[in-house]
Parts: structure tokens; C-alpha cells; sequence
């Protein structure tokens, strides 16, 4: 005796549509693929939204990322003019001071 191999067919459901892979043998469903639900005007309407919203906090990023970049320019400036100032004030002669605190 010859043993075939189990034959498996697809079913769609008549509720949802989707599409069932069956084993008559074990009585199992062994896969299940849902249909796609097709795109509605709604569905269209909230994506546009949300691209005019997406557009709108890409240019505020933007402008905050732009102001900090000028603002760096007066910071770096200042804390150059802060350390030209100490390295002024300090002493040339002076030994630097040991990396470990010993004396």
C-alpha cells in the first residue's frame, strides 16, 4: 500500500472573507490569512491630516534646531572669553598642578 501524502485545501469564510488552509486528515485549520480591508475615504482623509501635521512639526524642529545653532555661537564665546580669562589670571610660573593630588 502506497501512503499519499494529506491533501490540504483553502476555504474562504463567508463572514470576514478570509482565507482558511485545512488538513482533512488532522481536522485543523493550519494557517489563516485575513483579507484586507479596502481603503476608505475616511481612512485617506486622517493619512492627509496627518502629513499636514507631519510637515508642520518638521519646521518647528527646524526653527528650535536653527535658534540653538545661533545661540551656540554666543555660548562657545562667551565660555572662550571666560577661559582666555583664567588662563590670564594664572600664575606662568607656577607648576601645574599633580594629576593625582600628591604633594
Amino acid at each position: 500500500m502506497s501512503k499519499q501524502k494529506p491533501v490540504t485545501f483553502e476555504v474562504e469564510c463567508p463572514c470576514c472573507r478570509a482565507t482558511l488552509k485545512i488538513d482533512p486528515e488532522v481536522k485543523a485549520v493550519l494557517s489563516h490569512q485575513e483579507r484586507e480591508a479596502p481603503r476608505t475615504l475616511e481612512d485617506i482623509s486622517l493619512g492627509v491630516e496627518k502629513l499636514k501635521g507631519a510637515e508642520a512639526r518638521r519646521e518647528e524642529a527646524f526653527q528650535k534646531s536653527f535658534e540653538q545653532m545661533k545661540s551656540s555661537k554666543d555660548v562657545l564665546a562667551r565660555k572662550f572669553d571666560e577661559l582666555l580669562k583664567q588662563a590670564k589670571q594664572d600664575d606662568p610660573t607656577k607648576a601645574p598642578p599633580k594629576p593625582f593630588g600628591f604633594d
